[in-house]
Formats: structure tokens, C-alpha cells, sequence
């Protein structure tokens, strides 16, 4: 295998869309890293898949939440890449996170204070640790929401961390430009996945509320994702920089 192939690391990449970004961006040509939390079988038949599909892959445990251990999960990342003879990272998307379906008034402290550890903490201070990785010219690209536009009863401490990580993302793509590494923003619809228990997916009443609200009148799925990931992440894309991307079906529009 050659050691000029792209490299990608994915959060949470063993489940749901993490997991369809993954292969679709190994059947793209890229080899890739995900991370996982709990779900070590899961991760490991992504990265069977990955391998059928004739790309390097590996699968990292990793708690998003746990900023503490960044400083080894990054020592653990640069000792895969010179497993694989690579010299550095040319993707990374943030992926990772849980959702929260609670009103304002019963949205508690904890929970609170979980999801800025898992949505704002985490990739921030990840990010840093990864960046030494990160090619002159590569790409990281954050996960946010729909929600961060259009407003849901139930949703506004989920949305909330998801409207920071698009400032992050401007942010990331004003201070590394010089490095030519450019930074963006994709917020996905509602997409029927296991996230949030499912919430979209199984909940006929939600599902029949969204397709009724979306332009091309359904839920997302996850294979309308992954594609989007790739041309984000791709070579060809670096001109599309600090931009906020939604891939929602025209939700709400």
C-alpha cells in the first residue's frame, strides 16, 4: 500500500453516520482511523469493511468526553501512522457526540455540563492535540446539526453546543489558514440512525413530522451523508473554507 494515500481520522466511527463516512470515504481511497467508546466489536467490523474495500484501517478507543486523554490518544494515533509509514493525517472529522431530547425546564446541570464535554470540550482540545498530526493543507470538518438553524422544543442545550462548533470551525479556518488547512462546518438534517435512542428513525410521529417539513419529503438517511463528507474532505475542496454546510433535505426551508 502506498504511503502517500490520504489518512482520515473519524470520531466516533462505529456506528451510525461515523460509520457511513468512514466507508464511504475508504471506497473514496482514503485509509482511515476511527475512534470508538464502548462499541469495540462494532468498530472492528467497520474496519473489516474498510480493509474489503482494499484501504488501511485501524479503530482507537476513545472518550470524547475525557479531555484528559487526549495527550495519549494522540501519542496512539502518531505510533499508527508510523505503523503504516505515513507522516501525518490529511482529514479529520469530529464526529463524536450523543443528543439530549429535554425541555428547557427540566434540562439539568449534569446534563448540561456532559454535552459541553462531549460537543465543545472535546473537539476543541482534541483538535489541539491532534493538530501536530495534521498535514500543511489538510481538512477538519465538524459535525453540527440542523438544529443550529431551525428551533425544536426539546433540543436548545444540544443546539446550543452545535451553534459553538460552528464558531469553532471559523474560528479553526481563520488561525490555520496559514498552514493551508482548511476548516468547515456540516450539519446534517434529521437522519434516521441509533442517535439519541433512535429518535428519528423509530418514532413514527417524529419521522412523519420531518418528511413532512423536508423538501424532498423524507428523513435523511445515513448514505446522504457520507458523500457529502467526502467532498468536504477531499483534495479537490480546499478552496471551501470556514463554511457552514447543511445537508438536511431542505428542511425547513
Amino acid at each position: 500500500m502506498s504511503t502517500t494515500s490520504r489518512i482520515t481520522l473519524i470520531t466516533g466511527g462505529s456506528r451510525g453516520l461515523g460509520r457511513n463516512a468512514a466507508l464511504a470515504l475508504a471506497a473514496d481511497g482514503s485509509d482511515v482511523i476511527i475512534t470508538y467508546r464502548s462499541q469495540a466489536d462494532a468498530a472492528q467490523q467497520v474496519v473489516a469493511q474498510i480493509e474489503a474495500l482494499g484501504r488501511r484501517a485501524a479503530a482507537l478507543p476513545l472518550d470524547v468526553a475525557d479531555s484528559a486523554g487526549f495527550e495519549a490518544f494522540a501519542a496512539a494515533v502518531k505510533a499508527q501512522l508510523q505503523q503504516w509509514g505515513a507522516s501525518g493525517l490529511q482529514g479529520l472529522l469530529n464526529n463524536a457526540g450523543e443528543g439530549l431530547y429535554a425541555g428547557f425546564t427540566e434540562t439539568t446541570p449534569a446534563q448540561f455540563d456532559h454535552l459541553v464535554a462531549v460537543h465543545l470540550k472535546g473537539p476543541y482540545f482534541l483538535t489541539q492535540a491532534l493538530l501536530p498530526l495534521i498535514s500543511d493543507g489538510g481538512r477538519i470538518l465538524n459535525v453540527s446539526s440542523g438544529l443550529a438553524r431551525f428551533a425544536l422544543p426539546g433540543s436548545s442545550a444540544y443546539a446550543m453546543m452545535k451553534g459553538g462548533i460552528e464558531v469553532f470551525s471559523r474560528y479553526l479556518a481563520k488561525e490555520l489558514g496559514a498552514r493551508g488547512i482548511s476548516a468547515n462546518t456540516l450539519a446534517p438534517g434529521a437522519i434516521e440512525t441509533d442517535f439519541g435512542g433512535g429518535h428519528v428513525r423509530d418514532n413514527q410521529d417524529v419521522n412523519k413530522m420531518v418528511a413532512g417539513n423536508t423538501a424532498l419529503g423524507r428523513a435523511g438517511l445515513p448514505d446522504d451523508i457520507g458523500p457529502v463528507v467526502v467532498a468536504l474532505l477531499s483534495p479537490q475542496t480546499g478552496w471551501i473554507n470556514a463554511q457552514r454546510v447543511e445537508a438536511s433535505g431542505g428542511m425547513f426551508i
